[in-house]
């Protein structure tokens, strides 16, 4: 997978970590399902710093569910103690049967009511013996884990797209244009403008805003920018001996400037910086 790591801005601070590919029936609903796990000995607290993609994310925990709205900055959680979670991040085709209006949920997470859902996943957790599980994975963590780990994670994964899968209707023509939207966003690094991505699609600049506000809460601009700024941290953090300006071209911003001024804004620090600081990532 070749976003693996994107997102995520220190991977080497990461507990054990799998995202996990959904099978192909549900793949217009949801992108993958991510599970972290973590054990942490007393009064240790590791803080996970993302930069999030721009869209909601459904989230079982052993405390109940929740609904991440799409993030406008860089966010963090810290994990303490011993837990886990099963994230579900939801295609644009999905967001319009949790929230009408996801922009009221910029930067905030709200409860949910799916109580047959949090004690599915949470006895899959549990004991992980559902023998139908079976899911595409991938490895994400350098920490190896036991058998029994895999398995509980795929037997999470097992129940929670299953009770997606009947929460979440077979999206319409208008929800599969919000997820090519969304797939030629993050497939294009050379698009950066509004109108190239309604001129790819053949629709009006108008239709690209109104998919963008009705299934991610963000405008179709920032959702650009999100994509450009996750790539271009990413070759910042992997490949420390090209020249930020390099990677500034190669990403389509104007100039170096540019970028450093979208990493000072959604970030809070410089490119340079960030170089250094995720060096061990």
């Amino acid at each position: 997978m070749e976003e693996q790591w994107r997102g995520t801005l220190y991977p080497s601070r990461l507990p054990v970590f799998q995202r996990i590919l959904p099978a192909a029936a549900l793949a217009d609903r949801v992108r993958w399902f991510w599970i972290p796990e973590w054990n942490l000995a007393p009064g240790r607290v590791s803080r996970q710093e993302l930069l999030p993609f721009p869209a909601l994310n459904l989230v079982v925990q052993p405390d109940g569910v929740t609904l991440s709205g799409p993030a406008t900055r860089r966010s963090f959680r810290d994990l303490s103690g011993r837990g886990w979670a099963v994230g579900m991040l939801l295609r644009p085709a999905a967001v319009p049967v949790f929230v009408q209006e996801p922009g009221s949920l910029r930067d905030i997470e709200i409860p949910v009511e799916a109580p047959e859902l949090l004690t599915a996943v949470s006895a899959a957790m549990a004991d992980g013996t559902d023998s139908e599980a079976t899911v595409h994975d991938e490895q994400l963590s350098k920490d190896q884990d036991d058998d029994g780990g895999a398995s509980r994670r795929a037997a999470a994964v097992v129940v929670a797209a299953r009770w997606l899968e009947a929460r979440v209707p077979v999206p319409n023509a208008d929800a599969l244009l919000a997820n090519r939207l969304e797939d030629l966003i993050q497939s294009d690094p050379a698009l950066m403008r509004v109108d190239q991505a309604a001129e790819q699609l053949g629709v009006s600049v108008r239709t690209v805003q109104r998919l963008a506000r009705r299934h991610v809460g963000l405008p179709p601009l920032a959702m650009i920018r999100r994509y450009r700024l996750q790539e271009a941290a990413e070759r910042v953090r992997l490949h420390p001996s090209t020249p930020i300006a390099d990677i500034a071209a190669e990403l389509g911003y104007a100039d170096q400037a540019h970028l450093a001024a979208a990493f000072r804004e959604i970030l809070g620090f410089t490119a340079s910086s960030y170089r250094r600081s995720a060096g061990g990532s």
